[in-house]
């Protein structure tokens, strides 16, 4: 039996009007089938406002503070965002546990604040606090809101990278440690959460393939030049995430193959040496409507990851976004990629992932292809969030039954 009628405030990373896909807004929608879920935006911090103060984004959370609305919309059935009417102070600079730790004990203040607000417009009660990785801002919600049941969603192993390291490898075992229910996508930050929480549980993954189901099978403008075969990757090129060097060497090895790399960059690959090869394609930014229509022009998908603390424990979402359309792929190994085996090609080096391109160009077939996407229509956000669910479910039970 499904957990239902419950009353569920969603607080986390990404925002509802992130131009990206979001494991947050899919499991939030997903919820919104059975429960009332308020989803909350992070709040505006004040050098976000100062830097970036132009972009429509900020411009309409100033007009929410400035008007002193309550920011509260409704999207769906079942479902409303709120967009805070307050500004935070920006801290991370601070490197002073105890001063750190007091400004954020006061952001959380805020921001606490504003969602009784709108709780209490909603009327929620006896709800659950399901919070997606947000270490700073939502650290103190728990005790400040007083939720049923308190849940720490971990997805990504953020502590790795450099803004959350200072302050966050003190704040999320603390975090983890005092969360009703620690709940993880994959087996890796399942195990780091295990060390502060042993309620904590590995949940799967899903994958938005609504936009599977219309995608086109001609390529885009921006394709139709390029030769084949097509070495292609979709996604954030991140050099703390992809490895550069990879990438080079798949282009010096595949002269006659197009590498084509969609997605914005950051400076390091913007400066990299991959722009002065004749056979690499940077296609930039597009819509997350459009993921599809370029995975459609690919020979064979990759994702040369860097193997990294931050890339080890990551759920591979794009994996299966290339698995829906049976595209061969050749991955870098990980731990979390394990499950994955029979259907994607695995590598542990630069020399097994050039012999993997060369195998999957030489090896696919009708059949292969239809069982990658019969594996990859089983990683549904309607599973993902039916073990959420039970996990919920169960530790609710356990509370009652102690009470």
């Amino acid at each position: 039996m499904k957990l239902r009628g419950r009353d569920i405030i969603i607080v986390g990373q990404q925002p509802w009007d992130i131009d990206i896909g979001s494991n947050c807004k899919n499991i939030a929608i997903e919820l919104s089938k059975y429960h009332r879920i308020l989803y909350v935006n992070a709040p505006l911090d004040r050098i976000t406002k100062i830097r970036f103060g132009k972009d429509p984004k900020v411009r309409k959370r100033i007009g929410i503070i400035k008007s002193k609305n309550n920011g509260l919309e409704k999207v769906q059935e079942n479902l409303w965002v709120l967009y805070p009417n307050i500004l935070i102070e920006s801290i991370n600079w601070i490197r002073i546990g105890s001063l750190f730790s007091l400004f954020n004990l006061i952001n959380n203040k805020r921001f606490a604040k504003t969602i009784t607000q709108a709780k209490t417009v909603l009327n929620f009660v006896d709800f659950i606090l399901f919070n997606d990785n947000d270490i700073f801002r939502s650290f103190h919600l728990k005790e400040l809101l007083k939720p049923d049941l308190s849940v720490y969603y971990i997805r990504d192993y953020m502590i790795a990278t450099p803004y959350w390291k200072r302050h966050g490898k003190k704040l999320e075992p603390k975090l983890i440690k005092k969360s009703d229910l620690v709940l993880s996508n994959s087996e890796f930050l399942k195990r780091y959460s295990e060390k502060y929480n042993p309620n904590s549980y590995y949940v799967a993954q899903g994958c938005d393939f609504d936009l599977f189901k219309d995608s086109k099978r001609i390529c885009p403008e921006d394709m139709s030049h390029i030769v084949t075969p097509v070495i292609g990757y979709f996604g954030a090129l991140t050099s703390l995430r992809l490895d550069i060097k990879l990438i080079q060497h798949i282009a010096e090895s595949f002269p006659m193959c197009s590498i084509v790399l969609v997605g914005p960059q950051d400076d390091i690959f913007k400066k990299s040496t991959l722009h002065s090869f004749v056979n690499i394609f940077f296609l930039g930014r597009k819509d997350p409507n459009e993921i599809f229509n370029y995975i459609n022009c690919f020979d064979v998908c990759i994702n040369p990851q860097l193997v990294n603390e931050l890339t080890i424990g990551n759920y591979p979402r794009k994996i299966d976004e290339y698995l829906a359309l049976g595209k061969p792929i050749v991955a870098t190994w990980t731990e979390t990629m394990e499950p994955f085996k029979d259907f994607v090609y695995l590598a542990k080096n630069q020399e097994e992932f050039i012999e993997s391109i060369h195998n999957s160009l030489k090896e696919n077939s009708g059949k292969k292809q239809q069982a990658r996407e019969k594996f990859a229509l089983s990683h549904t956000w309607e599973n993902a969030v039916n073990v959420i669910s039970d996990k919920i479910k169960l530790h609710l039970s356990d509370i009652d039954c102690e009470e």
